[in-house]
């Protein structure tokens, strides 16, 4: 009961801790008051000392100016401490008459003098400070009594370069040259650019070339676009610096690291690391001592850059990669501020596959001489007709030439590929291998380059012969089976070779291949070709297949040197495919006609267009006036599907009088109307296909516009063509090449040039545009333009081949332009609207792709039947008879006998035309002609002709006839390919009568 309460202890207790919280809280007021009032104190009191340092200074400045006391270097250094001490943004002004003190009491020599118009005073000002005090050679206190202070004052110099060192100034230098040089035109002086490069030299050679100094120099001023090129214009003394400290060789060796090649490259990333490819590959121009000594490591050091940038090069556009003047699709972020100085870093980068360079390079293949051997007489020639002198002649002249130069080189073998020269030689293509697929957009400049050298690529070709202990392919098949860097090295030197002789062959014109023989002889061309072929072969065949299939092939596509392998394409469909991809011509002729054939069986089958025993196909009939045949052929068929197009077509023709023609179509009568439709249009006097001056082909008119919906009649002609291929039917029709490849696609191609396909147009033409690329003189005395004068239907109109082109005056600079714009013009351009309509039908009915295992040629022979002689054994085999004649019957045997003895073989071929309407065979023989080959025994005239009776079977096949028939000529009926033959009493009567048949090309029209 004496006890305190419990509510009033806790009260007590609540109390006291809130007596002691309010002490404490305030002690820390007092603190904090205190503090502040510290910090306030030591703000004014610094305030003050500012203000009155800066008076003192300000003061100290303008007394200097107006000349009252003189400066020396003691007081200089009082008011430069003081200045320092409190210097800040503010003192910017004070700071630069600090600076312009220093160096009037220093009595600097030879400070940069600033362009005023172009660089700034302020950054001439600091340049000249740190030009002053990091190289003790101008200061006037070293000089006479002062030369001992020298190493004293050379190591503050020293220390000096090495604080700014740590504080960034590589960095800084950079951002200086790169905003100076990285343009069109330097902003930069003579005066700033020497003292900007002196400055970044300086700390390199006073760590006596360091690998930090070196990686820093390489990483920040290397790196600058085009930077050697600059100094070697603007301050020729700084690149005497560079040559007199051997910097080159330290580069190269330095990067010759793997690791701080890497180093480099990532720092730099992509477009940094190209411009740093491009001064050291100009620096290496402009020393080619060094690059001659050092060649082993330079190819490596850039073969290792090439390939980093090469990582990240790819092939289309996407969300990750963006576009690059040299290397195109990037997938690293790029500078584009770096763009205006692309040219100049592109002009340095060609020095790789300059003269120079390239020569200095490859000493070891270009110093190998080429045996030479005496030219031999050629051997008298038989006189040739006048029609084939032509090409004859220009090979035979190309085969004596070659003849009379050197010996053909072939693979001998003998060389080690583990020699050293050997393994030199193949870096040297690993390097140009990878510039070729890192730098994709002056791939062609790359390529020019290293055809420029007339020797080079046949001595390398040499060198490659001489490769291995049998020379060449065995070797290079071994590599393809070796996944070791040694394979991979010398499989680049092959695809080096080939890219560069496909480039090769591309660029040369008729007459550098052929007469002159530029670069290769015939005979090695063919020997090439053979290795290739066998090698790319081989590849496929063996199931080793890659990227590296496609320049031996493309190559022996360029050379079109066809070879005849008999190749089985039932074996491993998979290879086939690949062999049909890119090297289609190493399978026979026939066996690809027979594929083709087979692939257009199964579409038919796809689509039911064949008969069969369940199923008949849909047939679309349509009626001819033979009056209007080309007019309702075009109004009937134009609207008709695609696959009715394809599918059975039925014929019935309306003669003049309105009345139906007798006669059941079963192929027959379609043939002679497609025959007739195509023999129309394609007739050079209707306009819509003219026809080339020589050889006489036809291509697209570029005036069929006079015709009315010309384009819709061009896709209806390109149908009807296409109808003709697909059913197998020839048809005469000669094409010109270059319309042909516009037709297969082959324009698109990176390969094809349309300098090569003009004389397939005009061969004059060709030769007088090529005249002007051999023009020694000054083109411009010629008064050419880059327009294209032509006489459209009595009036001259000018077209203009660029924009503008006639005001354009053609010189020596843009003639090589003129000939491909004036080629691309003729070939293309005139004719872009006619021959895009014509495909369009032609695509309709033809697959594109199942065409691209033929060549201009051979599709030329699949529309308008083999260039081959007749073969008579094969058409007398595959002969079917009528009317009683049969094999053994003596007018058959004489008909043979005329044939093959009395005709010539262009009489054979207008006897052919005369029964079939065209005079080539077919492509597969006669077996494949559609209908059969007929011969059929008549009586009486084709309008009293109702077809074979018994009677008259009995008497053809007995020689019975009912009147002498020497009067009448023999006919034909080219629907059916059937020759209606009276049954003659005379040989002689026979060949006579045949012989005036065919050379008036009667047919049914006169008996």
């Amino acid at each position: 009961m004496f006890g305190v309460p419990q509510s009033s202890k806790s009260e007590f207790l609540d109390k006291a801790r809130q007596a002691r919280e309010e002490r404490k809280g305030q002690k820390e007021k007092e603190k904090a008051a205190t503090q502040i009032q510290a910090l306030i104190r030591r703000f004014l009191c610094r305030c003050r000392l500012q203000k009155e340092l800066r008076k003192e200074v300000d003061d100290y400045f303008q007394t200097s100016e107006t000349g009252a006391t003189k400066r020396n270097a003691l007081s200089i250094f009082k008011i430069a401490r003081k200045l320092l001490f409190i210097f800040c943004q503010e003192d910017k002004m004070r700071f630069e008459k600090l600076c312009r003190a220093i160096l009037a009491s220093m009595e600097v020599e030879n400070e940069p003098k600033p362009d005023i118009l172009q660089d700034n005073k302020l950054i001439t000002l600091y340049l000249t400070m740190l030009v002053t005090f990091t190289d003790t050679t101008t200061w006037r206190i070293v000089r006479g009594k002062g030369e001992a202070l020298k190493p004293a004052l050379t190591r503050i110099c020293e220390n000096i370069m090495g604080h700014l060192n740590q504080k960034g100034f590589y960095s800084v230098l950079q951002i200086l040259l790169t905003n100076g040089l990285a343009r069109s035109k330097p902003s930069l002086s003579k005066g700033t650019l020497t003292a900007i490069f002196s400055l970044s030299l300086r700390p390199v050679i006073a760590a006596h070339f360091s690998d930090n100094l070196l990686r820093s120099f390489l990483i920040h001023i290397m790196s600058v676009p085009a930077i050697v090129s600059h100094l070697n214009v603007l301050t020729p003394e700084c690149m005497t610096s560079m040559q007199t400290h051997d910097m080159l060789r330290k580069f190269i060796l330095f990067l010759s690291r793997e690791e701080q090649c890497l180093d480099i490259c990532v720092c730099l990333e992509g477009s940094h690391t190209l411009c740093l490819l491009g001064n050291l590959i100009y620096l290496g121009y402009l020393n080619e001592k060094v690059l001659e000594e050092e060649a082993n490591h330079f190819v490596k050091d850039l073969t290792d850059m090439l390939s980093y940038c090469q990582r990240y090069v790819s092939q289309k556009k996407s969300n990750l990669t963006h576009w690059h003047p040299v290397l195109g699709w990037f997938s690293q972020t790029v500078d584009y501020g770096l763009n205006e100085s692309m040219p100049l870093v592109t002009k340095q980068l060609q020095h790789l596959w300059g003269v120079s360079v390239i020569r200095t390079l490859f000493s070891d293949v270009l110093s190998k001489k080429l045996e030479s051997q005496e030219p031999t007489p050629p051997p008298p020639q038989p006189s040739t007709s006048q029609n084939n002198l032509p090409v004859k002649s220009l090979f035979k002249r190309a085969f004596q030439k070659s003849a009379s130069v050197r010996n053909i080189l072939k693979p001998v073998g003998g060389k080690r590929v583990d020699s050293a020269e050997v393994q030199k030689v193949c870096s040297i293509c690993v390097l140009y291998q990878t510039a070729l697929s890192t730098l994709t957009q002056i791939r062609l400049q790359i390529l020019t380059g290293l055809t420029h050298l007339d020797d080079l690529l046949p001595k390398l070709w040499a060198f490659i012969c001489e490769l291995g202990p049998q020379g060449g392919l065995k070797l290079f098949m071994d590599c393809l089976n070796n996944d070791t860097e040694e394979s991979k090295q010398l499989l680049a030197m092959l695809m080096l070779f080939c890219d560069c002789s496909r480039h090769l062959i591309t660029i040369l014109d008729d007459i550098e291949v052929y007469e002159e023989q530029t670069s290769f002889k015939i005979e090695e061309l063919l020997t090439i070709s053979s290795f290739l072929n066998t090698f790319v072969y081989k590849m496929i065949w063996d199931g080793i297949l890659g990227e590296c299939v496609s320049l031996p092939s493309s190559f022996i596509e360029r050379l079109m040197l066809w070879m005849k392998k008999n190749i089985t394409l039932e074996k491993g469909k998979r290879r086939a495919q690949l062999l049909l991809q890119y090297i289609p011509h190493v399978i026979p002729h026939k066996n690809r006609v027979l594929l083709f054939r087979n692939i257009v069986t199964k579409e038919k089958e796809s689509l039911g267009l064949i008969e069969t025993s369940s199923a008949s196909p849909h047939v679309t009939h349509i009626t001819i006036r033979r009056s209007r045949m080309l007019e309702d052929g075009y109004d009937q068929l134009r609207r008709l599907p695609v696959n009715s197009i394809k599918g059975v077509i039925r014929v019935k023709f309306v003669n003049d009088l309105g009345v139906d023609e007798a006669g059941i179509d079963q192929d027959g009568v379609f043939k002679e109307f497609l025959e007739e439709i195509i023999k129309k249009v394609f007739n050079p006097a209707l306009n819509l296909f003219k026809t080339t001056s020589g050889d006489e082909r036809l291509y697209p008119s570029p005036t069929s516009y006079i015709h009315e919906n010309h384009l819709l009649l061009f896709e209806f002609v390109g149908k009807m063509l296409g109808k003709a291929i697909y059913e197998g039917i020839v048809v005469d029709v000669p094409f010109a090449s270059f319309f042909l490849s516009q037709v297969l696609g082959h324009h698109h191609s990176s390969f094809y040039s349309s300098i090569d396909e003009l004389p397939s147009l005009d061969s004059e033409f060709y030769k007088n545009l090529t005249s002007i690329k051999r023009y020694d003189g000054d083109v411009g005395d010629l008064g050419l333009t880059l327009s294209y004068d032509e006489d459209v239907m009595g009036q001259l109109v000018c077209h203009e081949l660029i924009p503008g082109g006639k005001t354009i005056p053609v010189t020596n600079e843009n003639k090589i332009s003129y000939i491909h714009l004036m080629a691309h013009f003729r070939m293309h351009t005139q004719i872009k609207e006619q021959t895009a309509a014509f495909i369009r039908g032609f695509r309709c009915i033809i697959n594109p792709e199942w065409l691209h295992m033929f060549s201009t040629p051979e599709v030329q022979r699949l529309v308008s039947g083999d260039n081959a002689e007749i073969d008579l054994d094969d058409l007398k085999k595959h002969t079917v008879y009528y009317g009683g004649f049969h094999s053994s019957h003596r007018v058959i045997i004489w008909l043979w006998d005329i044939l093959s003895s009395d005709f010539n073989a262009e009489e054979r071929a207008m006897f052919l035309k005369f029964v079939t309407s065209c005079s080539r065979p077919p492509l597969l023989g006669f077996a494949y002609l559609k209908p059969p080959f007929s011969i059929r025994c008549v009586e009486v005239s084709d309008d009293q002709d109702t077809g074979d009776t018994l009677g008259s079977v009995l008497r053809g096949f007995f020689t019975i006839r009912k009147k002498e028939p020497g009067g009448r000529l023999p006919t034909s009926s080219t629907c059916f390919n059937l020759l209606k033959l009276p049954n003659y009493s005379k040989k002689s009567i026979l060949r006579d009568k045949l012989r005036y048949a065919i050379s008036m090309n009667t047919g049914f029209e006169l008996s």
